[in-house]
């Protein structure tokens, strides 16, 4: 498979990441919220196939302190194939130097993400938009 990544959004089509995020999936996230975000984003990767989006994954941080990976995603079709340990490798990389890279996964994940160098965080703590949504995705619970 011939992949092309991009490491900037300049050309990115919004419209279609918002649809990736919508069939991977990981919610509906509109366009111009998307293109805030990634362009707030010290690092960002995009990867295409024949020039269909099919993976996504960006990073926010200070440069010294704090990475914080977030929004990895991959189109259902290209799962299983590497692509999103790729992704959140390259990012890794990308972060070298700061003092710690943070995620957040999904319920279920965090074994693939143990397997990519990441530990289980005792004290993490998080105050959601939509705090009802958080708990019923099991991202959080009460103390």
């Amino acid at each position: 498979m011939n992949l092309k990544w991009i490491y900037n959004s300049d050309n990115i089509n919004w419209n279609e990441l918002s649809n990736l995020y919508k069939i991977a999936p990981l919610g509906d996230k509109k366009p111009n919220d998307l293109k805030t975000v990634f362009s707030n984003s010290m690092f960002k990767c995009f990867v295409y196939s024949d020039n269909i989006l099919i993976g996504v994954g960006r990073a926010l941080a200070d440069g010294i302190d704090c990475s914080y990976i977030c929004d990895v995603a991959i189109h259902p079709k290209y799962k299983g194939q590497g692509i999103g340990k790729k992704i959140v490798n390259k990012l890794i990389e990308l972060s070298k130097g700061h003092n710690k890279i943070i995620l957040y996964s999904y319920p279920g994940k965090e074994q693939f993400y143990s397997k990519l160098g990441f530990d289980m965080m005792n004290t993490a703590m998080a105050i959601f938009k939509n705090k009802e949504q958080a708990r019923e995705w099991q991202l959080t619970r009460k103390t």
